[in-house]
């Protein structure tokens, strides 16, 4: 179904929107009554959340009361509460950065807060449901990995409280994640473990979810299955009452129908959508249910039928602004006066498609493009915020302990035991110093690590230029669209000391096709992987890419001829290794190349990459080295190899 992932979070209760109305005057009642600041708050977050079946622009009003107030009085629980409910506010207004900076805020009092046994459910509770509207904000940004990683986790907490009402529901939303990304068993799994639970708890929105489990069964092709949890699905929906649910749901068997080649029913129950969508005014569930009108008309030649479809569906494409929709309107009109010997009104229509389809991916090109900033500013963000929380701690961690020793030393004293208390002292302090030592190694590798960011970065978007001015804007928009799927894997893993060696060759392997793109194929490569090395054998991320980079443009690149990169990954009983050889020019001549260049600039890849391995080799104490050498045969310069040998390391679960 069509249905965006969040409404299965946010408004699956259309039919309780009377009885909502209800407990919003009582909660406004209670609020003029009140004169208490932490019950105002508590009130405030209440109505706020209150209004998020019906206002968002109300939800973020009285959120932002709440938080005001909270604020002032140092209400830290309701602090939490009020940045939730303004980040959900935001979502449905479709301000993804803004709410994604809320959430992490809120996550981050969550996790500040003292807990007790009074207090742990509730905390953990708001933490749950932080993670799970990140999972969200990600799934709407298509960022399926990111949206994966907060759903699974706000599922193990929800699951330890034992909620199963909310667990039900990011269930569910695991499952749409699947099925976006077309792994169907998966979604299939999910969506049953939620409707297992919604079952039990007789859940109204048990339809939706019956619904979805059918759409994988057609999609599997298993047609007999799909029509058992179509027919269990408008039950459902007849004993809970929910009409964008009964619209989307009698679209889906329609077109289940039209599968088992029964057009009269799916033309019955197309129809049927229809009057559910008018119901409710839900322009984008019309334009659906009209375009699968037209496609039926069209092939049962019904030429008028199909016409009036196709363009009832377009206007309401046009007026919402879906593009999608606008593509499929224009092919069907396109076809249909083809079919119909209008050559004139289908060139016309089939240039519209043109336009139209362009638009839309140059849209989508531009929209990764910019999640994937937003997704580095966000990382970039709560490592901040993170890191600041640590550095709190320690200093109340110091302050407690300092104040304990004061104590210790004036007991001690009194008792003639300073020398015992001396010892156990310097016991704590080596102790603290060993740590400190150990945080401050991982610190500055993190460092190290994060400058390697910006160096690739910045050599990326040198590409990029370059691209745009040597091939044009079209193509640079081709390029700047696989660039923009390599900075999301970059990303997404750049934060991490260690990644998967197989993540790390898709990475290489993208980044050496831009490179071919963008050099007209002035060269070959080859990636090999020894089959000894396991799957979850892990190296530190963007630590090959340099020395690649450097084959291509200081070695194959200046040939007059074209040239090859090959790359290698072995094992061996300590060590993963990598070998990089290319045919180029040789290292000498690479350096007369680049004294000769005007405005030659200094790298700092490999002065980088260096100390790295040194940090390398200290945190792991095994040997991480590297190894360059030029490739003759006779007197001739045949290219250059680099050898990388690295700790073995493995991916820690």
């Amino acid at each position: 179904m069509r249905l965006p992932v969040f409404l299965f979070v946010l408004f699956v209760c259309f039919s309780g929107l009377q009885a909502q109305d209800k407990v919003l005057d009582s909660l406004i009642q209670k609020l003029s009554e009140n004169s208490g600041d932490l019950e105002t708050a508590k009130l405030y977050n209440a109505i706020s959340n209150q209004y998020k079946y019906s206002d968002p622009s109300k939800m973020l009003e009285f959120g932002n009361k709440a938080f005001k107030l909270s604020e002032a009085k140092q209400l830290k629980s309701e602090m939490g509460t009020a940045y939730l409910n303004i980040g959900t506010a935001h979502i449905i207004l479709g301000a993804y950065q803004k709410a994604m900076d809320n959430f992490v805020w809120a996550k981050s009092i969550f996790e500040e807060l003292p807990k007790t046994p009074q207090t742990e459910a509730n905390i953990e509770q708001g933490i749950a449901r932080t993670l799970g509207y990140m999972g969200i904000v990600f799934s709407e940004q298509s960022n399926y990995a990111k949206a994966l990683q907060y759903y699974l986790e706000a599922a193990k907490i929800y699951e330890k409280l034992k909620d199963t009402g909310q667990a039900s529901k990011i269930y569910n939303n695991i499952g749409v994640v699947y099925k976006a990304q077309d792994e169907t068993e998966k979604a299939l799994r999910y969506y049953l473990k939620a409707l297992e639970i919604q079952l039990e708890r007789e859940d109204p929105n048990k339809g939706i979810t019956q619904t979805n489990i059918a759409n994988i069964y057609v999609k599997q092709g298993k047609l007999d299955e799909a029509f058992l949890y179509y027919t269990s699905a408008k039950s459902s929906l007849d004993k809970h009452p929910n009409v964008r649910a009964l619209g989307e749901w009698y679209n889906n068997i329609g077109a289940y129908y039209m599968k088992r080649e029964y057009p009269e029913m799916a033309l019955e129950n197309w129809q049927k959508a229809v009057t559910a969508f008018k119901e409710i005014n839900d322009k984008f569930g019309l334009a659906d249910t009209y375009l699968h009108l037209a496609e039926f008309h069209k092939n049962q030649k019904n030429q008028e039928a199909s016409l009036n479809a196709a363009n009832t569906a377009l206007d309401l494409a046009v007026e919402t602004n879906v593009l999608e929709q606008q593509v499929v309107s224009e092919k069907i009109l396109s076809e249909i006066y083809s079919e119909s010997g209008n050559a004139s009104k289908a060139l016309e229509h089939f240039k519209k498609y043109s336009v139209a389809k362009d638009t839309l991916n140059k849209e989508n090109d531009v929209r990764k493009a910019v999640e994937a900033a937003m997704n580095y500013e966000f990382e970039k963000r709560e490592l901040l915020q993170k890191e600041e929380n640590e550095k709190r701690e320690l200093l109340l961690k110091e302050e407690a302990k300092s104040t304990n020793l004061k104590l210790l030393f004036g007991a001690l004293i009194a008792l003639l035991l300073f020398g015992i208390g001396f010892l156990i002292y310097n016991r704590q302090q080596l102790k603290k110093t060993l740590t400190l030592q150990k945080e401050l190694a991982e610190y500055e590798q993190k460092a190290l690590h994060l400058q390697m960011n910006p160096h690739f970065v910045f050599n990326c978007l040198g590409s990029i230029s370059s691209f745009i001015v040597q091939n044009g804007t079209d193509s640079a928009i081709k390029y700047l669209s696989k660039f923009s799927k390599l900075m999301r894997l970059t990303l997404e893993y750049s934060k991490e000391s260690l990644i998967p060696i197989d993540k790390e060759i898709e990475s290489l392997q993208n980044y050496l096709e831009l490179e071919q793109l963008r050099f007209n194929n002035k060269f070959n490569f080859s990636i090999t992987k020894d089959p000894k090395i396991e799957d979850d054998v892990a190296l530190p991320p963007l630590l090959i890419q340099p020395f690649i980079e450097n084959a291509i443009i200081h070695g194959v690149i200046p040939k007059q001829d074209n040239g090859t990169i090959s790359i290698q990954f072995n094992v061996t009983n300590t060590s993963l290794n990598c070998t990089i050889i290319d045919d180029g020019v040789g290292i000498n001549q690479s350096r007369k190349n680049k004294e000769n260049l005007v405005l030659a600039h200094k790298s700092m890849a490999l002065d980088i990459i260096k100390k790295r391995l040194e940090m390398i080799t200290e945190a792991t104490a095994k040997e991480a080295h590297i190894a360059i050498e030029e490739l003759t045969e006779g007197t001739t310069i045949t290219g250059t190899k680099v050898m990388l040998r690295l700790p073995l390391q493995y991916i820690t679960n």
